[in-house]
């Protein structure tokens, strides 16, 4: 690799890894009380998913340990933001769902945000974000695991 990509690979993940702290640290400050971006991040996909996802299946969707999972999920369910049973087909797995109180503590997190990514954006302009997003999505493909 010449020192001319090295240097540009180096900035690139600079950038990148200085906007997503930056990002977790405003989302985490605008977020419901009590509320994680992780649990956030499973809440808003079984929205997106609409059905039940196994833990594994949710670990794998995040690329955490089923241990990190499992841990969100406790404490999830505790919040009475998703409901877990076990699996009518193989009892050794369980399922989750979202709860009504889930949607609405989803909903009330969505709009905390809603202001904080729409004053980027706007900041940014339109034509930016979506000038950048097919390289950031490609980029997040390139990352991704290969099974």
């Amino acid at each position: 690799m010449s020192e001319e990509t090295n240097s540009l690979a180096i900035a690139l993940f600079s950038e990148v890894l200085t906007a997503d702290q930056m990002i977790r640290n405003r989302l985490t400050r605008v977020l419901p009380k009590g509320m994680e971006i992780s649990h956030f991040s499973v809440l808003n996909h079984l929205i997106f998913v609409g059905g039940e996802r196994s833990p594994a299946q949710l670990a794998h969707t995040f690329h955490v340990t089923r241990g990190a999972m499992t841990n969100t999920l406790n404490k999830l369910e505790w919040a009475g933001y998703v409901h877990i049973r076990p699996d009518w087909d193989d009892a050794r797995r369980k399922m989750v769902a979202i709860s009504p109180a889930g949607k609405r503590a989803r909903d009330q997190a969505v709009a905390s945000i809603a202001p904080l990514i729409n004053d980027v954006v706007g900041e940014l302009g339109p034509e930016k974000v979506r000038t950048v997003l097919p390289v950031l999505r490609e980029l997040r493909a390139k990352l991704e695991p290969r099974e």
